[in-house]
């Protein structure tokens, strides 16, 4: 397995080893040793004490469909986003206030071939953009979804500016469309 840690601190790009034949393929998704108790790869505080609790699946019928940016208020969760069946855009935003990249996002490509995960801990709103037909993504949480704590920002923030690269016929939900802005949600 390898450890990437990406442009802002804590997000880890994991890319695992995968065995080919002419069967197809065969990977370890999520090794609790491997990830997170034997390795000395990552340097944050909050990768050694992550206890999964749910296991959440999203299945998008169309190419541009966009989910996020999501979150929970005051019971964060960690995640760990793997993309099974297509491909995705994957993007994150820093929303920790004491964070000296508050406010800024970065983005990855999962797909099915690649076979990557995306480590996001608390203290980001999550998304991401269908880049095939057909996806399904995967993902594993620290705490458990809480509907009253459930909170968005809106996908197309002007001053996020996030590059959601092709954005003709969309899909997305109306609550996605209904977020405030960053700096409408964030500021004091």
């Amino acid at each position: 397995m390898k450890f990437e840690q990406l442009k802002i601190k804590d997000i880890v790009l994991i890319t695992p080893d995968v065995f080919k034949d002419n069967r197809g393929y065969f990977y370890e998704a999520y090794n609790i040793k491997k990830i997170f108790q034997d390795n000395n790869e990552v340097n944050s505080e909050y990768w050694k004490s992550t206890d999964f609790v749910q296991d959440s699946l999203g299945y998008n019928n169309k190419n541009n469909t966009i989910r996020g940016l999501h979150y929970q208020e005051f019971r964060p969760q960690a995640k760990l986003v793997t993309c099974i069946k297509g491909a995705i855009l994957d993007v994150v935003v820093d929303i920790r206030k004491d964070s000296d990249t508050f406010g800024e996002w970065l983005s990855v490509e999962l797909d099915e071939y690649n076979n990557n995960q995306l480590w996001i801990p608390h203290g980001f709103a999550h998304g991401y953009k269908t880049l095939t037909d057909n996806c399904a993504v995967i993902y594993k949480t620290d705490e458990f979804y809480n509907y009253d704590d459930y909170r968005g920002l809106i996908w197309n923030d002007p001053y996020l500016n996030i590059d959601w690269g092709n954005c003709d016929d969309l899909v997305i939900s109306e609550q996605d469309t209904m977020w405030k802005t960053f700096k409408d949600t964030f500021d004091e």
